[in-house]
């Protein structure tokens, strides 16, 4: 008999920025990734014991994040010592390779309960601390690419250019995001899927720290292009530069856990499930276009499934930058009031390991709320990759 796995739940930390300033400073990475495994263990009743592995993405493994952050915050959660976990990279993707690489798990009949999980805490362990410094290309990586590779922010631009997306579309995107997620704040609509995080000092932390209620068309406008470069301008003459801080995704700190179990593992220990995973891809593109890869993924998970656009009921697609977003609703003729519905990572952040497990509590979420069946995940990564996933809503 064919295995289905099954998402129990997801709990994630709140979204803190990720900042000397943010709200989560302070905070070890592994004791708020330990925070999430525990609060998820709890919430869904598991004996931690029965866990099969626990499969974390970090995008920054160094400092406070070295070693196996995975394995120390199973220790730390107080889980048996029985209980192995790996730290997995595949940068903003990261958190949902490992909800795929679980499921893969468990169809496969090798795991009967798997705990994908996330984590980066930007403050602490900032962008490019990994590479000390040095040539993480090496010479043949950068023979084949003579003209050399760009930063994500020139990708974003290029895609904007290509699809012909101008700066007020992303600025009205970016608004969208923040009063969205305002709006799903107040509303209450993501106090479940959020554990609060205790500082230090006896702070709690119960709220996402980086939207912005009062963003405007008006305020955006002020803001210079943030990636704009001379020697990119040349080399790209078609760029308009229209990306600016406010249509990027935030640097953040935050963690995500989400147990995945076989369905018929999940009816023997009592265990209720809210989603099952239909079906998860990646792909490659070109590196220097980079970002435009949740375009094909989409297209293949679809093309798998045998789902059309218009079956799936609810959309969340990172924003790395809102270009990416636009060109995927370009490209892929989705309905944009079943896109992110609740805001995006422009509003929420952007903590690169965990913000796959975000989307994930949010996808099935916002199917709940609006009794749908069908949810597609997708993001775009670093050095031209892209995950899509298909979840199925059975609660």
């Amino acid at each position: 008999m064919t295995r289905r796995a099954v998402v129990v739940d997801v709990v994630r930390s709140p979204f803190a920025k990720g900042k000397d300033t943010g709200a989560l400073v302070g905070v070890h990475p592994v004791d708020l990734l330990a925070g999430v495994l525990a609060a998820l263990q709890e919430r869904t009743g598991i004996d931690p014991g029965r866990i099969d592995d626990v499969i974390a993405g970090c995008v920054l493994p160094v400092g406070e994040q070295s070693g196996n952050v995975a394995r120390h915050a199973v220790l730390a959660a107080g889980w048996p010592e029985e209980v192995p976990a790996t730290t997995i990279d595949r940068k903003c993707g990261s958190a949902q390779q490992a909800l795929q690489f679980a499921a893969q798990a468990v169809v496969a009949g090798e795991q009967d309960a798997v705990v994908a999980a996330g984590v980066d805490m930007m403050s602490t362990v900032p962008m490019k601390a990994n590479r000390l410094g040095r040539d993480e290309l090496g010479p043949r990586l950068r023979g084949r690419y003579p003209d050399g590779m760009v930063r994500q922010g020139i990708s974003a631009e290029l895609i904007a250019a290509r699809w012909g997306i101008g700066r007020e579309e992303c600025d009205a995107w970016s608004v969208r995001s923040h009063r969205r997620a305002a709006a799903a704040q107040e509303a209450g609509d993501l106090t479940a899927q959020i554990e609060p995080v205790t500082r230090p000092d006896g702070t709690v932390v119960d709220r996402d720290e980086g939207i912005r209620a009062e963003s405007s068309m008006e305020t955006l406008a002020r803001l210079k292009p943030a990636f704009r470069d001379e020697a990119m301008a040349e080399r790209y003459p078609e760029i308009d530069w229209v990306v600016t801080a406010g249509s990027s995704s935030q640097v953040s700190d935050g963690a995500a856990a989400a147990l995945v179990v076989s369905e018929d593992v999940a009816e023997r220990w009592g265990l209720r499930p809210r989603a099952a995973v239909v079906r998860g891809v990646v792909v490659g593109v070109d590196p220097v276009l980079m970002l435009h890869g949740v375009i094909p993924a989409t297209e293949r998970v679809l093309a798998r499934t045998g789902l059309a656009i218009d079956d799936i009921d609810v959309a969340e697609v990172n924003e790395a930058f809102a270009p990416i977003v636009l060109a995927w609703l370009k490209e892929t003729g989705a309905d944009p009031e079943r896109v992110n519905v609740h805001g995006g990572a422009i509003a929420f952040g952007h903590p690169v390991g965990a913000s796959g497990g975000r989307l994930l509590a949010t996808l099935i979420d916002a199917l709940e709320g609006r009794h749908g069946r069908y949810g597609l995940l997708t993001m775009c990564e670093s050095g031209g990759m892209a995950n899509a996933t298909v979840l199925e809503r059975l609660s």
